[in-house]
């Protein structure tokens, strides 16, 4: 659960330390609703790079920021809808985009969610104390940021196979940066790495568990699912119904969105998306894979299996080909020559590879329950291919230069996606998942089982309790501002 237990003397020097940097903190309500952000926040932004590592970059954790590098404020939630044209498939499939976030991923609003509880109760010193952030690739980045723009040191932790990309953006923001053996899958190796620094730097850092931070789930839950039921009501035309969110696994904080719109929406589905290579959830099963950012191997803490309807695998091969098809000059002159929008052709650099999976697995789920085009069908796209430059040109060493043919063939991989490798799970399928969480939170990471019992047999009071903590720590974030003001 996430504790707001008050430190009244820590957090008086917290405060006064943001008084000193001009630090002022958004609540969950501002970053839903951003135009409640005060008026002088909004003129300082329009002097502020979206990247720059400037506090007030605060106020631009939201969906909803002008989709412009420098200088932006706030429009509608950020999302693009892929056409049958494209997508083989009559639903409609609609996805947030997650590139205009500071860093270019929406993994800064999760790390916020994580980090605002601890600094405005004073659990966390931000002069003596490093947040540690492990990672499977943009987490680590979001919260080295965010630690950046509150005046933390950080330390991140993420695989050593992942896009030069991040690590060289990280390497001028966090404290510290530390690579882990292994791939996206490698996960047990960043949970030891995290055991290693407790037992060596003891209380000289707080190590913030994407996997295990209930401030993950519950950011998604109030600030992504919200922007998601903005879009429902802005497109669902009379006689449409939305059926359902696919979400890649990795941490299982976005999943946080589909407890919510379950509550709008009971009828709807959470599909759950993993790699082929490593079907943890479909099959128990193991490996490695290139679909980077969802870790993989083990269940999160935060999965809320009760919750969860279909789990489906992508061939991590498919995303690799797709990115060439949607990024390559003549993979984009093609798609243009089927008729698709070329406005929508020239932002398919919207979808980094893990966006691509989540394409991939939307299109899955309308087969599966063949759905048309009065069914509304969410996903997110994480990132984008800003991230990625390094991985097409290895492509391309690889592979040699894009043509027409090659265009062809991906484009029909595209439109013919079946529904292989998935399962519509029943009451004992997700059970079967949830229960794989015990070999890695109670016999590896120290979790107590009956939280993990409380999990599933008193799922509608566990969850519920963590939902309605918003409104807490609002007020906690409110009543910290005020300290900082004096």
């Amino acid at each position: 659960m996430i504790d707001l237990t008050v430190n009244k003397a820590q957090l008086e020097k917290t405060a006064e330390r943001c008084r000193e940097r001009g630090i002022v903190l958004p609540t969950f309500d501002q970053m839903k609703h951003p135009e409640n952000v005060p008026d002088w926040a909004k003129k300082e932004l329009k002097g502020i790079g979206l990247w720059d590592v400037h506090p007030r970059n605060l106020f631009r954790i939201t969906w909803k920021n002008e989709p412009v590098a420098k200088g932006g404020t706030y429009g509608g939630v950020n999302y693009v809808e892929f056409p049958p044209e494209l997508t083989g498939v009559n639903a409609r499939i609609i996805a947030l985009v997650g590139k205009w976030f500071p860093t270019g991923a929406h993994k800064v609003g999760a790390t916020y969610g994580c980090l605002a509880p601890r600094l405005t109760t004073g659990q966390f010193n931000p002069v003596s104390q490093k947040a540690v952030w492990p990672s499977t690739g943009n987490y680590c980045r979001g919260g080295a940021y965010v630690s950046a723009l509150l005046a933390c040191e950080s330390i991140a932790i993420l695989p050593e196979e992942m896009s030069k990309e991040r690590f060289e953006w990280l390497s001028n923001v966090a404290g510290e940066v530390i690579a882990t053996p292994g791939c996206e899958s490698n996960v047990k190796e960043i949970f030891d790495k995290c055991w290693e620094l407790h037992e060596e730097r003891g209380d000289d850092i707080v190590i913030f568990n994407q996997f295990d931070e209930f401030g993950n789930h519950l950011w998604h839950y109030e600030v992504t699912g919200n922007a998601m039921l903005e879009v429902l009501k802005k497109e669902m035309k009379p006689g449409q119904e939305y059926a359902g969110v696919v979400l890649t696994s990795g941490s299982s904080g976005t999943m946080g969105s589909a407890d919510f719109l379950k509550e709008q929406f009971p009828g709807s589905k959470l599909v759950v998306s993993e790699a082929l290579q490593c079907p943890t959830l479909l099959l128990n099963g193991f490996g490695g894979h290139r679909i980077e950012g969802i870790g993989d191997k083990h269940v999160p803490w935060i999965h809320n299996a009760r919750n969860t309807d279909m789990v489906t695998a992508i061939d991590d091969e498919h995303p690799m080909r797709l990115i060439r098809l949607f990024n390559e000059p003549k993979g984009r002159d093609y798609l243009k020559k089927q008729g698709i929008d070329p406005k929508l052709v020239d932002k398919l650099d919207l979808l980094g590879i893990s966006g691509v999976a989540n394409l991939l697995s939307a299109i899955k789920f309308a087969r599966y329950y063949e759905l048309t085009g009065d069914d509304v069908v969410l996903t997110v796209l994480t990132d984008s291919m800003e991230l990625y430059g390094s991985r097409m040109k290895e492509l391309h060493e690889e592979r040699g230069e894009y043509s027409e043919i090659d265009a062809g063939k991906d484009y029909e991989l595209l439109t013919s996606i079946t529904p292989d490798y998935t399962e519509e799970l029943n009451f004992y399928g997700k059970k079967r998942i949830h229960n794989l969480k015990y070999y890695t939170w109670i016999e590896q990471q120290q979790k107590e089982l009956d939280e993990l019992n409380a999990q599933w047999h008193d799922y509608r009071s566990y969850w519920k309790a963590i939902h309605d903590m918003v409104p807490k720590i609002d007020e906690r974030i409110e009543e910290f501002n005020a300290m900082v003001r004096g």
